[in-house]
């Protein structure tokens, strides 16, 4: 039974308004359709924030449509001025092109991944870049064929441009105010010349986060402008100079839909962390850091984050929940959070890495974990490096070493520790004679190092 889009967003948390409800709605169960959702490469990935907007593509699909990923390599040259307090600092051609590529790979593990885990056959979307039009767009082009459709006085009412223009410190420059023009303008070439960018049909849905809506709002009323203009001009002048009115089913409607920012219960930032933003590739955020960040939730969120995160239907989530509210403690829904949300970033593969991974720190048996997944287990404990010639032979007394790792900050301390059976070195409890020495060694390069049940420390030998 086909989805449906409009009610599937409401009940995930997914929907925050759209342009006209029920036109959309009829618009959508008329046949099917594409949208688009476009994503700035202001970095060489994108961040958790960004998954919101990618699952709604993901429904999208699910419903029966066909997705559309529009990559900013020409917007990011100009930088989005929404959420940002001053003014970006400009990234040059390489950069934005080498970003453009590296997100890329996001989009399609995410849909492969997603179809998986419903046993649908995958289809990553069509993925275009706006530098392919924009670059070719003319400045005279833009003010006489864009930029007369835009009214200064609605543009300063948008939230971004009005805080910044009212900020005498950092004020707003004319590029960044240009940015709505720009985003548009992508809404109507999508629209008007999708077949030049090998998509099937028009694009007549823009998604986005709520920050996106005047932009949003703006790219269909500039489709509708346009569309006047050509039904204007391809209808004859009646006698008297008189034209019939545009019929909108001429062209068809351009709608905008939104799905509201996420935040944390607290009311503090969703998707940071004390080691900073959580990121969607693995060279910024390991699969393990990700795993943990979703099962280290808050028992208020939760809820939120499975229906808004996984494609669990809403029958088994609100089972998970009444499960999970028998025996909190056993954290049955922060686990399934963690399982599904991994799963459809990384694979079923990725999941199973990071639980054993869990599960080796938790009992303190890393020893048999495979280096890669050493690393990621450890990439945010303390750590430091050493030369490996100081394990040489009888090795280094541990009594000495461990006053430079954040375990013992003096010998004292040192010896208390080893003697209360206190330390651990990889899975062994040391005595306050023992020594590290080149045995100790976990693929010939890492010691870690415990004290109590949580205190790591990794040291890294060269």
């Amino acid at each position: 039974m086909p989805i449906d889009l409009i009610n599937e967003l409401k009940w995930r948390g997914l929907f925050h308004q759209c342009t006209d409800e029920a036109a959309l709605n009829a618009h959508l169960s008329s046949g099917t359709r594409s949208a688009y959702v476009g994503y700035d490469p202001t970095a060489d990935s994108l961040t958790i924030g960004n998954l919101v907007t990618i699952m709604l593509l993901v429904h999208f699909q699910r419903a029966g449509h066909e997705p559309v990923v529009v990559m900013g390599g020409g917007t990011g040259l100009i930088g989005d001025p929404s959420g940002k307090s001053a003014e970006r600092q400009l990234n040059t051609e390489e950069v934005v092109r080498n970003n453009v590529e590296k997100q890329r790979s996001i989009f399609g593990r995410v849909f492969s991944n997603a179809a998986k885990a419903e046993g649908r056959e995958a289809k990553v979307p069509p993925i275009v870049n706006n530098i392919d039009w924009l670059g070719k767009l003319g400045f005279l082009e833009a003010l006489r064929d864009i930029g007369k459709h835009f009214s200064v006085n609605m543009m300063i009412q948008k939230d971004s441009v009005r805080e910044r223009l009212n900020n005498r410190d950092q004020g707003i420059s004319y590029t960044e105010f240009s940015y709505m023009i720009l985003q548009s303008y992508d809404y109507l070439v999508l629209f008007r010349d999708f077949a030049k960018y090998g998509l099937p049909r028009p694009v007549t849905l823009q998604m986005g986060g709520s920050d996106q809506w005047g932009n949003i709002v703006g790219g269909a009323d500039l489709v509708r402008r346009d569309n006047e203009r050509r039904a204007f001009d391809s209808v004859p002048m009646l006698p008297g100079g008189a034209r019939v009115a545009y019929p909108e089913e001429q062209f068809g409607k351009a709608f905008g839909l939104t799905a509201p920012l996420v935040t944390k219960s607290d009311g503090t930032k969703f998707g940071k962390t004390e080691s900073g933003a959580i990121w969607l590739t693995p060279e910024r955020t390991s699969p393990y850091a990700y795993y943990q960040f979703w099962l280290n939730s808050t028992d208020a969120d939760v809820g939120r984050y499975l229906r808004i995160f996984t494609l669990h239907p809403q029958d088994k989530i609100e089972a998970i929940e009444a499960e999970h509210a028998k025996d909190p403690g056993q954290r049955i829904a922060h686990r399934e959070l963690a399982r599904a949300a991994t799963a459809i970033l990384y694979g079923e593969e990725a999941v199973q890495q990071a639980e054993a991974a869990a599960k080796a720190l938790f009992s303190g048996d890393i020893s048999g974990l495979p280096e890669s997944t050493l690393n990621e287990v450890f990439a945010s404990a303390p750590s430091s490096e050493h030369d490996k010639a100081l394990l040489a032979g009888d090795g280094i007394p541990l009594s000495d070493f461990l006053t430079q790792t954040t375990l013992a900050k003096s010998k004292r301390e040192a010896r208390e520790f080893l003697t209360a059976g206190a330390v651990i070195v990889n899975t062994r409890k040391a005595g306050p004679e023992d020594k590290l020495t080149a045995a100790d060694l976990l693929h010939g390069k890492v010691i870690a190092l415990r004290r109590g049940r949580k205190n790591w420390h990794v040291t890294r030998w060269k």
